[in-house]
């Protein structure tokens, strides 16, 4: 199983990051991408990939929160970064309308025109409504599914979408240390998410969608090393 959305240049892995890597290697987990989301990030995200050959690797981008933060560096900055081996995409990036929630039209429209040129796309940490997954399906779009799934306060509409996502476009991600699973047992002593409970995810979203736990993990990790063209 594949994690293709982790935090790990965050401060809160700041005092353990190597155990952090290890738990998840000891969980199962076969491969992590780290985000980048701003261009210091993504030099720090390239580098701890570097540290772990073939089990970490990373993205370069500029999350909408620091557009304000884009200049002629930042992207001399990225394009550097592409170039290394670690950096397997260009991420995080997109639109975020914060309470607005209205990003999605404008969004496909940006995206529409470049879809011909890229080689492959994935919607991380995926919250939107089924018309929305939908349109994101037809524009051939990977969609990434989170612990965001498993918040009986939130997630419920989009547990119910789960089997709508064709199995070869299903990725799965933890987005630590954010959106720790509300329903694990125990549930974990710290707030903040660690790759190592993606375990749980793909347990409850095999449930979900009427498959088989092991058969999921395999599917999601082939699914992520072909998109990212990973060994």
């Amino acid at each position: 199983m594949f994690d293709i959305g982790v935090n790990l240049t965050s401060t809160q892995f700041a005092a353990d990051r190597d155990k952090v890597v290890k738990r998840a290697r000891e969980a199962g987990v076969t491969g992590m991408l780290i985000t980048g989301t701003n261009a210091l990030e993504s030099q720090q995200a390239q580098r701890l990939a570097e540290r772990q050959p073939d089990f970490c690797w990373s993205t370069a981008g500029v999350h909408p929160h620091h557009a304000s933060e884009w200049s002629n560096e930042t992207a001399n900055t990225l394009r550097r970064l592409a170039e290394r081996p670690q950096v397997v995409a260009i991420g995080e990036c997109g639109l975020d309308f914060n309470r607005n929630l209205a990003a999605h039209e404008r969004f496909a429209a940006v995206l529409a025109p470049w879809l011909p040129k890229l080689p492959g796309a994935v919607v991380h940490c995926f919250t939107g409504t089924r018309d929305e997954l939908e349109a994101c399906l037809a524009m051939g779009l990977s969609v990434g599914i989170t612990g965001w799934v498993c918040d009986e306060r939130r997630g419920m509409a989009l547990r119910e979408m789960l089997p709508l996502i064709p199995a070869e476009r299903l990725l799965l991600e933890t987005d630590a240390p954010y959106l720790l699973p509300r329903d694990m047992h125990p549930r974990p002593t710290s707030r903040r998410n660690e790759p190592c409970f993606l375990p749980h995810i793909v347990q409850q979203v095999a449930k979900w969608r009427g498959e088989e736990q092991e058969a999921l993990a395999e599917q999601v990790d082939r699914n992520a090393r072909a998109l990212f063209r990973l060994p």
